[in-house]
């Protein structure tokens, strides 16, 4: 299976390229006042705003650090109703693509984040998938995903 391979903190993440709409250099955002932590703003995606938020901030840690490999990676995020939403992630240090094992992935034995998935281990270590459903709280999706309003 092939994973998009990139860094919260010292640790590797995978993020599986089925979901993966582009991967973009880092952006200047627009700032949300008054957002989670988790959200690092808004950006202009093809005339769209799209919410990014930053994953190290989603695990608990600092903020992402603007490394000359952070990026943002732009997701097609599939919500729990169904509805498909365009949502970019701010991931430190990204390495590229990378062909993991899918027979090599086994449960971690520990939940600590709901989002944080199955383990697999190569000669660089360990590598955990990123379970793009579980990313968003409900809560963040309710913030992040207004309904539309058109005006009569």
């Amino acid at each position: 299976m092939k994973q998009l391979i990139f860094h919260i903190g010292q640790d590797r993440y995978g993020l599986r390229l089925r979901s993966i709409v582009r991967v973009l250099p880092l952006l200047e955002l627009k700032q949300l006042p008054l957002a989670p932590d988790a959200v690092a703003g808004l950006m202009d995606f093809h005339g769209r705003s799209v919410p990014v938020i930053d994953l190290c901030r989603m695990s608990g840690a600092a903020p992402a650090s603007e490394h000359f490999d952070t990026r943002i990676v732009v997701v097609d995020y599939k919500a729990p109703d169904g509805a498909s939403h365009l949502l970019g992630l701010l991931a430190e240090r990204v390495l590229g693509v990378q062909d993991v094992d899918s027979d090599a992935l086994v449960d971690s034995g520990v939940r600590a984040a709901l989002f944080l998935g199955q383990v697999a281990s190569d000669k660089d270590g360990i590598v955990q998938l990123v379970e793009l459903e579980h990313l968003l709280p409900e809560a963040l999706r309710a913030i992040l995903f207004q309904p539309e309003h058109r005006p009569s």
